[in-house]
């Protein structure tokens, strides 16, 4: 069996998405032919904006996993030295002095991030895993796009090595990137090592049909490096789940709400229908920035409104479950046809009606439109909203036209196992 190093910032017991993609395909990788060897870093020198210990429990017993030392940049610039940053600082208050500064600091001297100081020990415990190990395959994903340099590096130190780039969100073109304040030279060095990385992996490898048109219109001829591999859920996660059905209409949203994420369209919906006496409650679980929670609070009402700190995974599996209606919103951007969200397929596994706000060609509102699980409605949409949502109050549960088990993360595997087999 060949063997595949990952290098992966994220890793338990961090949490999000960025973990869960690789945590899942390690554990289905053997399966396909590959032996993986995790190379992360250590828990006492990450920086990670999220925990979740019982992410812990599900790295495959037999999986080598080396961890390194790092140098936490955050601690050098941020006010709070016990808090990092989620989503690039999108749920920091936005017009204090401090966060602007923390802001710039981070666009201009930690190019392309501050995770950047994991880079050197990393690079060092590759090297070194690569030669004892005898391997022949590396992927590095990202965010942190830092990491991606780690690969860059390894590429010059061993031409032979096949190198897979897993990139999956925009790197230059990330939606929150201009809370920077990048100057122009920073932009052009960040820019520089974007397409450095573009143009010397074998291979690489998006989460979605936009993001990897919005790769290739960067570096002219490297389309045919490029392999489409969603997120998605893993099948054992909703095994024997015993969820009771919510009391009344639930709607839910998991995960972080930033001023990034619009939602007025969306809180005249919610007023219409308690104008029209219709009954409903809101639950918020995850990070909510407070300009966020003034808004909701003054829309709907504190009496119809559940706000709930971050889940561990099970946990934000069960509040899907229990819902009548999952709320989704899409940050509104130029690159916003890109985002798909890691939750969506999740989602989707929820077997629960998806309201998606966002662009309705984009990526995401394809997937559900695909699998017949919800719709999707721009951002001002709101009485396409609040008719969508009261046809659910009277009948909750839509009638699925497409199974999402092709998001199913050991089916996925194999397009991974198949892109490193033509590497």
């Amino acid at each position: 069996m060949q063997k595949v190093l990952i290098v992966t910032y994220y890793w338990p017991p961090g949490s999000g998405a960025g973990v869960q993609r690789w945590l899942k395909f390690s554990k289905y990788l053997p399966a396909n032919g590959w032996q993986p060897i995790i190379l992360t870093v250590d828990p006492q020198y990450a920086a990670y904006s999220a925990l979740d210990r019982d992410l812990s429990d599900e790295v495959p017993s037999d999986l080598v996993v080396y961890k390194t030392k790092a140098t936490d940049y955050f601690r050098l610039y941020r006010k709070d030295k016990s808090k990092i940053p989620s989503a690039g600082f999108a749920i920091n208050d936005q017009d204090s002095f401090t966060s602007r500064i923390s802001r710039f600091i981070r666009g201009n001297f930690f190019i392309p991030d501050p995770r950047k100081g994991w880079n050197k020990y990393a690079y060092r415990e590759a090297c070194r895993l690569i030669i004892s190990e005898k391997i022949s395959h590396i992927i590095t994903t990202s965010p942190p796009h830092s990491t991606q340099l780690i690969g860059l590096k390894l590429r010059k130190k061993f031409p032979e090595l096949k190198w897979i780039a897993d990139l999956r969100d925009p790197w230059t073109d990330i939606y929150y990137y201009n809370q920077f304040y990048p100057a122009f030279i920073s932009r052009k060095i960040d820019s520089c090592y974007e397409k450095k990385v573009l143009r010397s992996a074998d291979k690489i490898i998006t989460v979605g049909k936009s993001l990897m048109e919005l790769f290739t219109s960067k570096v002219p001829g490297i389309r045919s490096k490029f392999t489409v591999i969603t997120n998605g859920y893993d099948a054992e996660d909703f095994e024997g789940q015993a969820v009771p059905a919510p009391s009344g209409f639930m709607i839910s949203y998991i995960g972080t709400l930033s001023d990034a994420y619009p939602v007025d369209g969306f809180l005249r919906a919610i007023k219409t229908l308690k104008w029209k006496g219709l009954k409903f409650s809101l639950r918020f679980v995850g990070l909510v920035s407070s300009g966020k929670k003034e808004m909701i609070l003054s829309a709907a009402g504190e009496s119809v409104i559940e706000f709930l700190p971050y889940a561990s995974h099970p946990e934000a599996i069960s509040y899907m479950q229990n819902s009548s209606l999952l709320l989704l919103i899409i940050p509104d951007h130029r690159s916003n046809k890109s985002i798909i969200t890691g939750k969506l397929f999740e989602y989707l596994a929820s077997e629960r009606p998806i309201i998606c706000i966002g662009p309705p060609e984009g990526d995401a509102a394809i997937i559900i439109g695909e699998c017949g699980h919800g719709s999707t409605f721009t951002y001002d949409d709101w009485e396409g909203v609040a008719g969508y949502i009261e046809t659910l109050i009277d009948k909750p549960f839509i009638q699925k036209t497409k199974s999402p088990s092709a998001f199913r993360r050991d089916n996925l595997v194999k397009d991974v196992a198949a892109t490193l087999n033509q590497s």
